[in-house]
């Protein structure tokens, strides 16, 4: 028998789909194990999939939740990565030509920024992203960029996250990095500031309009760019 295909939870546009927004969950650094729908880095983005739907719906965006093969990263296989990039083609089959913006939180941040060099993505919201010493920026470029990280982070590092920022800067069209104080990992804390500068970026990007929310950050000096406090 065959392997399995990942999984994927749709969320539809209202009338016609004008731009998709995929989802992508976290893991760990190894980890062969299917993800059933109950684990908790999976069902960690379920209310950022439909906030986002929430927001977005009115002006035709689509969100997909994606659920990999495998739970872990698995170098040098990176699973997760191929499973993104299967979900990505799956979009372009349905909606050949439109817009995708990707939302990933730790493990699945990390996915996100790797394959962001698909020619459909217009940027990267990456939450409490996993980019360790080195991790290439090369993906990013000509895209939008958005991370952000707690401050009390212990499963990921937002020392690292910074020093990719300041590297995807040098590529990407744009990007900004927002510390939120007095956060961890599992975004539980000020979920909806969380939740507010996914929505606002995905917005940007889609439908032209965040509310004014990221204003300031793209207005932002270079530095000051990179360490928003919130």
């Amino acid at each position: 028998m065959g392997e399995v295909d990942p999984a994927v939870a749709g969320w539809p546009a209202r009338g016609r789909t004008r731009a998709v927004v995929l989802v992508l969950h976290g893991g760990a650094e190894r980890g062969t194990g299917t993800v059933p729908p109950w684990k908790l880095a999976y069902v960690r983005m379920v209310p950022i999939a439909r906030a986002l739907h929430r927001a977005g719906r009115k002006d035709g965006v689509e969100v997909r939740l994606l659920r990999n093969r495998r739970y872990g990263w698995n170098a040098p296989a990176e699973d997760p990565v191929g499973d993104a990039r299967w979900a990505l083609d799956r979009i372009r089959e349905d909606h050949p030509g439109l817009p995708v913006v990707l939302v990933g939180h730790s493990m699945g941040a990390r996915v996100a920024l790797r394959v962001a060099d698909d020619p459909a993505v217009r940027g990267v919201c990456a939450l409490a992203p996993w980019t360790p010493r080195g991790e290439p920026v090369d993906a990013v470029a000509g895209k939008s960029v958005l991370v952000v990280h707690g401050t009390r982070d212990r499963m990921t590092s937002p020392a690292e996250s910074h020093a990719y920022a300041e590297r995807a800067a040098d590529v990407a069209a744009r990007v900004a990095r927002f510390e939120i104080a007095n956060e961890g990992h599992a975004m539980l804390r000020r979920a909806r500031v969380w939740t507010r500068l996914t929505v606002a970026f995905t917005l940007d990007l889609l439908a032209g309009d965040d509310g004014g929310t990221l204003r300031g950050a793209w207005a932002a000096s270079g530095p000051d760019r990179l360490r928003i406090p919130v």
